[in-house]
């Protein structure tokens, strides 16, 4: 799984990161919160770059569409601990039909959460940062990830939880 740091459009942020000290959210709330009062958007360098700050929370997303078939389940994980102090993969599982055409995705990219410890942390654009884990289920589930359930991520690209109002 890599990392896409180049802006959709011209202008646009290639990233958000929570504001430090916000007030707490209701989870039962959607489009609720003005997303300024909670994020900052992210923006690389001249060079394409991007520098996490030590304990900073940040929202990127993957240049990869991912797909989960109805009969599989997925888990993002390091690819490789010893490239540095950063972790990837807050929400990191990924339900059967995630993504899938016949459950309403044409693939899904990540949203990818990140934080990096102890030292500022560069990331590129179409940097390496994770790897999807598939893991065979046994049966496959009366309900899949997807539209016919009401699920939010369905399609998505970078995005913020359904609690922020799309602004």
């Amino acid at each position: 799984m890599t990392v896409d740091l180049s802006p959709a459009e011209s202008g646009a942020p290639v990233g958000w990161r929570a504001r430090r000290h916000a007030d707490l959210i209701d989870l039962a709330l959607v489009d609720h919160y003005r997303r300024d009062d909670f994020w900052e958007p992210v923006f690389p360098d001249a060079g394409g770059c991007v520098v996490l700050n030590p304990g900073d929370f940040y929202i990127l997303a993957s240049k990869e569409a991912v797909t989960v078939p109805p009969d599989h389940a997925a888990e993002m994980r390091p690819y490789d601990t010893r490239v540095g102090e950063f972790r990837v993969h807050y929400a990191g599982f990924f339900d059967p039909g995630f993504g899938y055409a016949g459950s309403g995705g044409s693939g899904s990219r990540a949203v990818l959460e990140i934080r990096s410890f102890e030292v500022p942390f560069a990331l590129r654009d179409g940097q390496l940062v994770g790897r999807l884990v598939y893991e065979r289920l046994t049966a496959v589930p009366d309900k899949l990830y997807g539209i016919g359930i009401g699920s939010s991520y369905q399609r998505q690209g970078l995005q913020l939880a359904k609690q922020f109002r799309r602004q």
